[in-house]
């Protein structure tokens, strides 16, 4: 089968490998579409530790079952599926609590073991979802980053449900943050970003406030937006010294600041005026079960629509998307292999 396999930093390359084999409770799934994230950004640079090269990458992907293991009783070859690549012991406290995204025994497909990045891929039966056979195979895909921003977008605004939410990142996981919190009832929605083509791309798929954030003074700039009301929740999907010293500023007091991006790591922060003004800072690391499934059901019911903010391109032209993506030269919020 064909594969793009990471091989060290800044290189990819196309390798035929065979079919892999399944275990008795796994499945075989024949590839339609795979999502390229962020983070597989930051691995394909080298600058994640996780990931190891040689590695086939490709966590967010859509495809159908070939193949089916002899203890798999739920699903059929032919079904269209995606695949929550998230895997936990099941048995730990946190998994017993339901917070399987923080299991100490942690693994995810396209890092610990190989991705979708190639024609076919395993996993175990009991992390695939089932889509309608009518859902296009690139939505489906986005199952994966939708879950990890509707557990951030829902924790955040649980305190604030009619809020303003200001986002920061025009990627996938700040544009499906923004959605998400349009529908879950969000005032307004605006957006932060240093790429004005990702901002026009954003503003097509229905983000009605965008700004540069880099260009004349922000507060005034959102004040013209929210007027008395200002900021009650901010959604920080890039993850840098600027964005995070910002948003303590921006924030009304009293307000949210969820932190999703993981940008860099040490960050100095005015703690004491986060005390004094009693605002929340949390962390959201990617998403439970029932989270997955959600965005499952989000994308089934018709709530989120990829056209607009994403391109396609194949899966022998990875690694130019891979460098075209590094250097900025990508206005689309999403690129997908089509494999």
């Amino acid at each position: 089968m064909k594969t793009l396999v990471w091989t060290g930093p800044s290189t990819m390359n196309m390798e035929q490998r065979d079919v892999p084999s399944i275990k008795p409770d796994e499945v075989l799934i024949r590839v339609e579409a795979v999502g390229i994230c962020g983070s597989e950004i930051e691995g394909f640079l080298g600058h994640n530790s996780l990931r190891k090269p040689p590695l086939i990458m490709g966590h967010e992907f859509c495809g159908r079952i070939a193949d089916t293991g002899e203890q798999v009783e739920h699903l059929t070859i032919g079904n269209k599926v995606v695949v929550n690549p998230l895997l936990s012991c099941g048995t730990c406290d946190r998994c017993r609590r339901r917070l399987d995204n923080l299991c100490d025994s942690r693994g995810i497909i396209g890092i610990h073991r190989p991705g979708a990045f190639a024609e076919y891929v395993t996993a175990p039966a009991s992390s695939v979802h089932v889509v309608p056979e009518s859902m296009n195979s690139y939505l489906a895909s986005l199952a994966e980053p939708l879950a990890c921003s509707l557990r951030a977008a829902r924790r955040a605004l649980a305190f604030h449900p009619f809020a303003n939410v200001l986002v920061y990142g025009a990627g996938t996981i700040g544009l499906l943050s923004g959605m998400v919190a349009k529908i879950l009832g969000a005032n307004k929605v605006i957006m932060l970003d240093v790429n004005e083509g990702r901002l026009e791309t954003v503003r097509r798929a229905g983000i009605d406030f965008t700004l540069h954030s880099l260009a004349g003074d922000i507060r005034s700039r959102i004040k013209d937006v929210t007027g008395a009301k200002g900021i009650d929740v901010i959604i920080d999907a890039a993850g840098f010294l600027p964005t995070r010293t910002e948003a303590l500023e921006l924030i009304n007091a009293g307000g949210v600041v969820m932190n999703i991006g993981l940008g860099i790591d040490e960050t100095p922060l005015r703690i004491n005026h986060a005390i004094r003004s009693e605002i929340t800072l949390l962390g959201s690391f990617a998403y439970t079960k029932q989270d997955f499934h959600d965005a499952v059901q989000l994308l089934v019911g018709g709530k989120i629509s990829e056209e607009g903010w994403s391109e396609i391109r194949p899966l022998d032209e990875g690694e130019n998307a891979f460098k075209e993506l590094v250097a900025g030269n990508v206005s689309n919020s999403k690129v997908f292999l089509h494999v």
